[in-house]
């Protein structure tokens, strides 16, 4: 079952403010390329989405759009993650919790580097409307399995 990526959006950001000690919050830029590693991921671990959502390769690496434009007014300010977070099934729950702590202490930056250094970016042409296919995050992200 997919989830609404805005619920999963709430979710990745509501990690962040409960994992970071000095109150933090990710930007909308760390937020994207969360979504694409935790998109990802999931795809290659279930064989299925987490999120219906297409992401595309925009200039600064992987963004779903719905969720680029809802959190836009937050420019490159943290956002405040809004309401509560969803419960996701304990498998999906523990690959999720996995992939933001082993990502969601690297910067937007330092993301943003490692999604251009990835397969799924560098070949899908950038702009937007420009898909980052499923089938590509699923195949690029099996071999990252342990």
């Amino acid at each position: 079952m997919a989830y609404p990526v805005l619920s999963i959006a709430n979710k990745i950001l509501a990690y962040g403010a409960a994992a970071n000690d000095e109150g933090e919050l990710f930007s909308n830029m760390k937020l994207q390329k969360l979504l694409y590693y935790v998109q990802g991921f999931h795809i290659a671990v279930f064989n299925r989405p987490l999120f219906d959502e297409d992401i595309e390769a925009w200039m600064y690496g992987p963004v779903v759009p719905a969720v680029y434009e809802y959190y836009q007014k937050n420019g490159n300010k943290g956002i405040t993650p809004n309401g509560e977070s969803i419960t996701l099934e304990a498998e999906e729950e523990s690959l999720f919790n996995e992939v933001l702590r082993i990502y969601g202490n690297y910067s937007a930056i330092g993301l943003m580097n490692f999604t251009h250094n990835e397969m799924p970016w560098q070949s899908t042409p950038t702009g937007k409307g420009h898909i980052i296919t499923k089938e590509k995050l699923g195949e690029f992200f099996h071999t990252r399995l342990a």
